[in-house]
């Protein structure tokens, strides 16, 4: 098999626990339907990255950040439970900066290549719950900052089928690191144990400086002790086309989708049905890759991704990402 195009050697694969990803990233809420917090781990539109696809054969560290805001809100006629009550409607608002870092190993230049991650979190997120008491309804917010959980994904296995074809496997964990507080309306950690096998692809056509990259992933959780509460699996599909330029810009669309398989379960999403969720994303995106100091390859881009269509999930017209990647 050949390994992969020059230029895809540039950036190894930051197929990491992203759903996103990076992504899949983030949460707002301890407690709602479709998902706890409405929203579970990924920000739909927000997992996938440029050479998704491809690990690379040369032996290297790369360090990403990257930003993601998110504000978003389910409409007074949903019920929402959260914090043990219901809430006619929510609002969640969100910060969420990553710091990943990400080794490739020296396996040679062979079909196969193998990376591990490491993504240390930070969430700033706002909590806005219209809540019942004594027959009256009342606006509560809440904010909450501090550490996220951590996620980690041990070992990417990238396959090169050809020098334009490649594809990445891995399998993300996120760990309940973060603080969590079951009576809280804000939380920065879910609580729960999240497995994320996913599956990454890259395309490249050279003849008109074109790129497509696909990752899709299962998100699989364990059970919120603190509430009883049992997140149904998600699936997540991020897709993006890019057109790259030779002065190093590049200009692409990203379209992602977050679909809920299965009811959640316990006794606050029994008494709603145990709502399910989806939600469909598309935006733009702008690349920018260069050089520091003629030998590391640094990588920009930023996306704007708002929500086009959403049940019982939260929709959002203000989804931005930007990120940064230094190669060395």
């Amino acid at each position: 098999m050949n390994p992969p195009a020059r230029r895809s050697r540039r950036r190894p694969a930051l197929a990491l626990a992203s759903s996103v990803a990076l992504a899949a990233l983030a949460l707002v809420s301890p407690h709602a339907d479709a998902t706890e917090g409405a929203l579970g781990r990924p920000v739909s539109g927000t997992g996938v990255q440029p050479d998704a696809g491809v690990v690379s054969p040369t032996p290297m560290w790369a360090v990403n950040l990257s930003e993601i805001y998110f504000d978003g809100n389910i409409g007074s006629s949903r019920q929402v439970p959260i914090a043990g009550k219901t809430s006619l409607g929510l609002e969640g608002e969100l910060s969420f900066t990553l710091a990943t870092f990400l080794k490739t190993w020296d396996t040679g230049a062979g079909a196969w290549n193998f990376a591990s991650s490491f993504t240390l979190p930070y969430l700033w997120t706002k909590t806005t719950a219209s809540l019942s008491a004594g027959g009256r309804t009342a606006s509560t917010s809440q904010n909450a900052s501090n550490l996220f959980d951590i996620t980690f994904t041990p070992i990417i296995a990238g396959y090169h089928f050809s020098k334009t074809d490649h594809i990445a496997f891995s399998v993300a964990v996120w760990a309940p690191t973060g603080r969590y507080d079951p009576n809280a309306l804000a939380n920065p950690s879910l609580n729960n144990w999240t497995f994320i096998p996913q599956v990454a692809y890259t395309k490249f056509v050279p003849a008109y400086d074109l790129e497509f990259d696909v990752i899709a992933g299962l998100q699989f959780y364990t059970r919120n002790t603190a509430t009883d509460y049992q997140n149904a699996p998600l699936f997540t599909l991020d897709v993006m086309g890019l057109k790259k330029f030779s002065n190093g810009l590049g200009v692409g669309l990203v379209l992602g989708t977050t679909q809920q398989l299965g009811s959640d379960s316990g006794p606050t999403a029994d008494r709603l049905n145990g709502f399910r969720g989806h939600d469909f994303a598309m935006g733009p995106i702008v690349t920018y890759d260069t050089k520091l100091d003629g030998k590391h390859p640094l990588s920009f881009s930023a996306r704007w991704v708002p929500t086009i269509a959403s049940t019982n999930r939260l929709k959002s017209t203000a989804t931005f990402m930007a990120t940064a990647t230094l190669v060395f």
